[in-house]
């Protein structure tokens, strides 16, 4: 599993350009813009265009490289109820809470649908 942290932005150019500068690579950019990604040595950055009401959030999401359902049923073991898995546009996802409330979400990419 890999950690992708979302950065929420209204001006994808804009914080495209920062991170650049800080020394992130152009990675995977979906058809419409509003989603990219920038990996560094250490992991991904995304970048998703919002509304203004969440610009400026970040949230904490992680790449699977196995079914959700997997994922789901080991934390219900662990005492931790996810939310069900999801369609999106660039897969399915899962959110569940972590202990202090916090809403984590779990993607499973299907690449081919947005790069």
């Amino acid at each position: 599993m890999r950690v992708l942290p979302i950065r929420y932005t209204d001006d994808v150019n804009a914080l495209t350009r920062f991170y650049r500068a800080l020394g992130l690579e152009l990675g995977p950019v979906s058809r419409p813009g509003g989603w990219l990604e920038l990996p560094g040595d250490g992991g991904v950055l995304a970048i998703h265009r919002s509304t203004a009401e969440d610009v400026g959030r970040c949230e904490l999401a992680f790449e699977a490289d196995e079914p959700l359902e997997d994922v789901a049923e080991r934390l219900r073991a662990a005492g931790f109820e996810p939310e069900p898995p999801v369609d999106e546009a660039f897969g399915h996802s899962l959110r569940v809470q972590d202990p202090d409330g916090v809403w984590v979400q779990v993607n499973l990419y299907d690449r081919p649908l947005y790069t």
